[in-house]
C-alpha cells in the first residue's frame, strides 16, 4: 500500500510485530474496523521488524481468526518497516517491547511519527504486549484477536478525539 498522508490533516498507522503475518496484520484488520465505523479517515498498514516473512500471506491461524470475525486478511502480505515508513505514518504502532525497542532504534532522524505499543491505548493496560500466538494453538489467536480489538478500539477513539 502507498500512503503518502499529509500529517497535518490525515492521521496514518502502521502496525508493527516481527514478522507481519500474526499480530500486526490481525491489529491492521481490527483497527479498519473500528476506523469504518467511526468514520474516520485514516490509512492505516501493517509490517514487520525482521525479513522473514516477505511476500507471504498472514499465518493460516490468524487468517482463520479473522474470517471468524467476518473480515478476511487473506490477501494482506508481509513487509518489513522502512525508514521511509517514520515520514509517511503519524503513528507508528508495536505490537511489543522488543519491536518498540527495534522501532526506536530505526526511527529517522526526520520521522514524525509517534511510537507506542498498541495496548498503551487502553486505560489500565499500558506497557503491556499483544500476545504472540505464533509459537502456540489456535486458541491463541483468539486471545491476539481479543488485544488487538480492545487495542485498535481504544486508538480510534482516541483519533476520534483529536488526541
Amino acid at each position: 500500500m502507498s500512503v503518502k498522508p499529509n500529517p497535518l490533516t490525515t492521521p496514518a498507522v502502521l502496525f508493527v510485530c516481527l514478522g507481519n503475518i500474526c499480530r500486526s496484520p490481525l491489529a491492521e484488520a481490527a483497527f479498519r474496523v473500528e476506523v469504518e465505523k467511526s468514520g474516520l479517515a485514516v490509512a492505516v498498514d501493517s509490517a514487520g521488524t525482521g525479513d522473514w516473512h516477505i511476500g507471504r500471506a498472514p499465518d493460516t491461524r490468524a487468517q482463520a481468526v479473522a474470517q471468524r470475525n467476518g473480515l478476511d486478511i487473506s490477501g494482506y502480505r508481509a513487509r518489513q518497516v522502512t525508514a521511509d515508513d517514520f515520514r509517511r505514518f503519524t503513528h507508528v504502532i508495536a505490537l511489543d517491547e522488543s519491536n518498540l525497542t527495534n522501532l526506536r532504534a530505526l526511527m529517522p532522524a526526520d520521522g514524525i511519527a509517534e511510537l507506542s505499543l498498541l495496548l498503551d491505548h487502553v486505560a489500565g493496560r499500558e506497557g503491556q504486549p499483544v500476545a504472540d500466538p505464533y509459537y502456540g494453538d489456535e486458541a491463541g489467536f483468539d486471545i491476539t484477536w481479543a488485544d488487538v480489538t480492545e487495542g485498535a478500539r481504544a486508538l480510534a477513539a482516541r483519533l476520534a478525539r483529536g488526541a
